[in-house]
């Protein structure tokens, strides 16, 4: 597990009780991962409640990112206690602190991972096409069109999601034929980028 060096410093700053206080510890242990869980830190703002009000705004706010940073990561790697501590003792971290830091991270591993897992963005799939052709004989601007048009409607399914939705387009045959040119491309490509 690789961490930036501004991360390794924000931890190192976790582990000088002369700059953040154990109370101050415990409880941005906790925002952090409740941040990370929850999306929010309750009704105020981490530097607003009274534990953490004795110390420097600037280091409470690295230590908070630094701590965020490595719940992530530890989660993203499936670290466990043994790894993090490790990690910890190099940045000089004291063994409670450390307890406390596995504690919490593993008593919400499983959910950190989760929140991971649902992060990630995939495009939608086609899981079936709709189609039917028309004969436009005229419309609002013209008096004589006389083409036919293809109404397409792509039934789409999100990447965990069980719902599908629909994309809808109307195209003439010229179109139609462009549009299945393409995809056998992109078909050929995938399989060659697949099999390198």
């Amino acid at each position: 597990m690789e961490l930036s060096a501004e991360v390794q410093e924000g931890l190192q700053l976790c582990g000088d009780s002369a700059q953040i206080s154990d109370s101050a510890f415990n409880f941005l242990l906790k925002a952090a991962c409740n941040t990370l869980l929850h999306g929010r830190q309750r009704d105020r703002g981490v530097l607003d409640d009274p534990s953490v009000s004795q110390s420097d705004p600037s280091v409470l706010k690295q230590v908070f990112a630094s701590l965020t940073t490595l719940f992530l990561e530890a989660a993203k790697h499936n670290a466990d206690s043994t790894n993090t501590s490790s990690l910890l003792e190099d940045s000089k971290m004291s063994p409670d602190r450390i307890e406390a830091f596995n504690n919490v991270y593993m008593s919400n591993k499983i959910e950190l991972q989760s929140v991971l897992s649902s992060t990630g963005s995939g495009f939608p799939h086609v899981v079936d096409v709709d189609w039917r052709l028309d004969y436009y004989m005229k419309n609002n601007h013209l008096d004589h069109v006389n083409e036919p048009t293809y109404l397409v409607t792509l039934k789409t399914e999100e990447p965990g999601s069980s719902q599908l939705k629909d994309v809808q387009f109307a195209c003439t045959v010229e179109q139609l034929q462009d549009m299945v040119g393409k995809l056998k491309d992109a078909c050929k490509s995938m399989e060659k980028a697949s099999q390198s």
